[in-house]
């Protein structure tokens, strides 16, 4: 058994990791309109297209959970992050949508 980062993290597992000490970045790989209707406001934001180009923007301590809009583009993302080397990485399961129907229901959804 190896303890690796899990592939997919819940939102309330992310609202729990947000109030600890732990270091986490937030990858939101959503396209700027999306972005620009919602979003946590600590996210690094980086579209998922742009990703390949901005891989040594990522940290390398701490935790990188990746989001967008439901959860399938963050999954597909971490695929390849993990490929490459980045075994911190994780996906928001339900993606911002779950994170607003949630945890933040002040937070508008699309």
């Amino acid at each position: 058994m190896n303890d690796t980062a899990p592939l997919e993290i819940t939102v309330h597992d992310l609202e729990q990791l947000r109030h600890s000490d732990e270091t986490v970045t937030i990858l939101d790989i959503r396209e700027p309109e999306e972005i620009a209707i919602c979003a946590f406001e600590d996210s690094t934001n980086i579209p998922m297209n742009d990703i390949p180009d901005n891989l040594h923007a990522l940290p390398g301590e701490g935790r990188v959970v990746v989001i967008c809009h439901l959860g399938m583009r963050s999954a597909q993302v971490v695929g390849w992050l993990r490929q490459n080397g980045v075994e911190n990485s994780a996906s928001l399961a339900g993606g911002i949508d779950a994170w607003a129907r949630e945890i933040d229901s002040g937070m508008k959804a699309y």
